[in-house]
């Protein structure tokens, strides 16, 4: 089982990236999905996290400091999950990693499944 995370890259403080997490080997639809970031130095921190509860209703959690910038979506179809990051700050720069657990994934011991990350780079 992997998680592919890709869409990560040098951006502009107040620009857009849109980060995107396709897992193989199985689906992910009863598990929460989340991003993390890490950066040089630092925890792991979380970011946002989405729940199918079936149907069209899902659930998201977001970290405080991305509230409001960020926005974390799923497409069961595609069993993927994305994270559209608005309003980049410097601050933002981190390997940002997809993973996949439990409810509600808001800490990193939560997760039982983490893609390779992808590399979040914003200049001022």
């Amino acid at each position: 089982v992997q998680l592919q995370a890709s869409g990560g890259g040098l951006v502009q403080a107040g620009g857009s990236l849109r980060l995107s997490c396709a897992p193989s080997g199985r689906t992910f639809r009863s598990y929460a999905m989340g991003w993390f970031r890490q950066a040089p130095g630092k925890e792991r921190d979380f970011v946002a996290a989405i729940t199918w509860s079936g149907g069209s209703t899902y659930f998201a959690d977001y970290a405080d400091f991305v509230k409001g910038r960020f926005t974390i979506s799923r497409d069961n179809a595609k069993n993927t999950v994305y994270l559209q990051m608005d309003s980049l700050k410097p601050e933002d720069m981190a390997v940002y990693y997809c993973a996949a657990g439990p409810r509600p994934l808001t800490t990193a011991r939560e997760a039982n499944y983490w893609g390779q990350g992808t590399l979040v780079t914003v200049s001022s």
